[in-house]
């Protein structure tokens, strides 16, 4: 037998495509298994870092939760897994620069890290009384809020990719709450 009787008739490009199928084939039917990544997530797409209290209704009733620190240009899951609600509620404020993004959905919070039960009467047991503002998820399974700041044009919704837009920068935004407007209705149910 010579060398070349011993080399098999088909090309090795074939032969190394070959062997990469059923590796690809079990690489794709490990991703297919796998549950999508289904948070609540926020990204900061301002230059400054930010404080982000979060309002939300879970079978156990209203909770508030804050700070995550939410540095420039970044995101931050603050919620994992499969969202429960339709309706959460986001409270930022401007590290750097002042300012905060709020609403008319008030809920209880407090300067320090706080994981607060209910949302009445937040004076009287000695907490914030604090506007936040309303994202509606639209049952969606997965969402991201992106903090943008004033002057700058909200991102755009990436189509397949649920999520929302922020309210628009420091200091509250007319219509979404200001500081000084009478109190509004509770968060939705």
């Amino acid at each position: 037998m010579t060398a070349t009787d011993s080399l098999p008739s088909t090309p090795f490009s074939a032969r190394v495509t070959a062997g990469l199928v059923p590796v690809l084939a079990f690489v794709v039917m490990g991703l297919w298994n796998s549950p999508a990544a289904a948070d609540f997530r926020l990204c900061n797409n301002t230059s400054s870092r930010v404080g982000i209290a979060l309002g939300y209704k879970d079978a156990e009733g209203w909770t508030t939760e804050g700070w995550w620190n939410v540095s420039s240009r970044s995101c931050e899951t603050l919620l994992r897994g499969t969202l429960v609600a339709r309706f959460y509620y986001i409270y930022a404020l401007d590290y750097d620069r002042g300012g905060e993004w709020s609403g008319q959905a008030f809920m209880c919070s407090r300067d320090k890290e706080f994981t607060i039960k209910g949302t009445e009467n937040c004076l009287a047991r000695g907490y914030d009384r604090t506007g936040f503002f309303e994202v509606d998820t639209g049952e969606q399974r997965a969402w991201t809020v992106q903090l943008t700041e004033a002057n700058e044009q909200p991102a755009q919704r990436v189509p397949g990719i649920p999520g929302t837009v922020g309210p628009g920068g420091p200091g509250g935004v007319p219509g979404l709450g200001t500081p000084g407007l009478p109190p509004a209705a509770a968060p939705k149910q």
